[in-house]
């Protein structure tokens, strides 16, 4: 063997970790770099919920008291665009977009759409609400069936309030839009599905109100089956 080739053989591993060496290196510049951007993003977005976001919430939350005093009333009107030099519900929606505030607005224009007989913007405003709170999220969903069953919409209608009855999940309104549900399924002469429906009322929600007559709900619905 020569020197030549004994040279090459025990130089070129070394090559090879020199290399590896220096693609770790490369890695961890990127790696830091990641880092360091993450950081600035993160610092940015608390800036964001500090400085812009928090003082408009609380600006929203202080414009919209009327619009909900309003809204008490049923005065649906000045409820919607305001009156008084402070803003409806539909000002605070576009001045205040992407807080709490603005969210819960949907679901009170949602509201005050219903009772004016406006559904399909009713069903939009339900539609766009976004909140956490799972009483009124099973309220916006109870409220657009509401609406489908005004426009004759049962199915849609159905949908909806198993959604309610779902995000609900509790004795006070799961049993209101059960009984609902069981009369959108007598609508659509489904009169089995409404028994069926009613007879959970009875079963699973015993002390609610809807359960205190249910029974002759249950015998209508059986004897058209």
């Amino acid at each position: 063997m020569s020197a030549t080739e004994v040279n090459t053989k025990t130089t070129a591993p070394t090559n090879v970790v020199e290399k590896k060496g220096s693609f770790i290196q490369e890695n961890q510049k990127s790696l830091l770099f990641i880092a360091g951007a993450i950081i600035v993003l993160v610092v940015i977005y608390i800036a964001y919920l500090r400085l812009y976001l928090a003082p408009r919430e609380v600006t929203a939350a202080n414009q919209m008291h009327v619009a909900q005093e309003y809204w008490a009333k049923k005065d649906w009107d000045k409820a919607i665009k305001g009156a008084d030099s402070y803003p409806g519900f539909e000002k605070i929606i576009a001045d205040y977009s992407n807080t709490k505030t603005a969210n819960l607005a949907y679901f009170y224009l949602g509201v005050a759409y219903l009772n004016k007989g406006e559904f399909r913007k009713a069903i939009d405003n339900f539609n766009s609400y976004r909140g956490d709170d799972v009483m009124v999220a099973a309220e916006a969903y109870g409220g657009a069936a509401d609406a489908y069953v005004e426009l004759k919409d049962y199915d849609k209608a159905e949908t909806y309030f198993k959604k309610a009855i779902d995000k609900a999940n509790n004795q006070f309104l799961s049993p209101v839009y059960l009984k609902k549900l069981g009369l959108v399924y007598e609508a659509k002469n489904d009169n089995k599905a409404a028994a069926e429906s009613y007879k959970k009322i009875k079963t699973d929600y015993p002390a609610s109100a809807e359960a205190q007559n249910i029974d002759e709900y249950i015998a209508r619905a059986e004897a058209k089956s």
